[in-house]
């Protein structure tokens, strides 16, 4: 049976996995969800997954949800090419972004991105421009590492690429917005500001497969 990927619009989360797939050339059935129609809450898909998030993928009579889980099971299922490492000290190493991402990052990154795209919360001036300091303090970590490398993590593209580049661009986005601009919040121009960091994304964005995973109406 094909692999089926339920997804939404805009969803970084998503994202990762599309690029997980590509990555490894794997076929899959699209399944979009419209959160407008509130499609990710209905009875059939709460019963994969009762978050009622997305994604989740569906691979056979296996199910499973949450991205970083789906990218490890797919990466198991199909281990060409790794994307968790050919080493254990890779393998370490890519955890560890991961980690960072999703503690650092994620958080942070809603403080920023839900007020701009949404309207609520642009008053909370202070706490958008602390969270863009934190950001602006991890790409600077990022943008040190890629000085030596291509990548994050080794010399091929990982799921430590896979799990950051989403977030990245969405954060571009949204610094890119007009109500972004009272908010200084120093994401851009990227190739001046992180100037690694900016040439990892036009890597990522060139990759075979990329356009397909291209969020619909950016």
């Amino acid at each position: 049976m094909a692999i089926e990927l339920y997804w939404g619009i805009g969803s970084p989360f998503a994202w990762r996995v599309m690029l997980t797939l590509e990555v490894k050339k794997l076929a899959y059935e699209s399944k979009l969800l419209e959160f407008s129609k509130g499609e990710h809450k209905t009875t059939p898909y709460l019963r994969p997954n009762p978050r009622g998030k997305v994604p989740t993928l569906k691979d056979g009579d296996f199910a499973v949800y949450e991205s970083i889980a789906i990218m490890a099971y797919l990466d198991r299922k199909y281990p060409e090419p790794p994307l968790f490492g050919k080493t254990l000290e890779e393998t370490g190493l890519i955890w560890q972004t991961i980690s960072e991402c999703e503690s650092y990052l994620v958080g942070e990154g809603n403080k920023v991105v839900r007020p701009v795209f949404f309207g609520k919360g642009l008053d909370k001036v202070e706490e958008i421009q602390q969270a863009a300091q934190t950001i602006r303090q991890e790409w600077k970590s990022i943008d040190a590492r890629l000085a030596q490398s291509n990548w994050l993590v080794g010399g091929q593209i990982s799921a430590a690429d896979i799990t950051v580049f989403p977030l990245v661009q969405l954060l571009l986005r949204a610094a890119s917005k007009e109500a972004a601009q009272p908010l200084n919040l120093g994401l851009m121009p990227l190739s001046q500001t992180y100037p690694n960091l900016a040439p990892w994304v036009r890597q990522i964005e060139g990759l075979p497969g990329y356009q397909g995973t291209y969020p619909p109406h950016w």
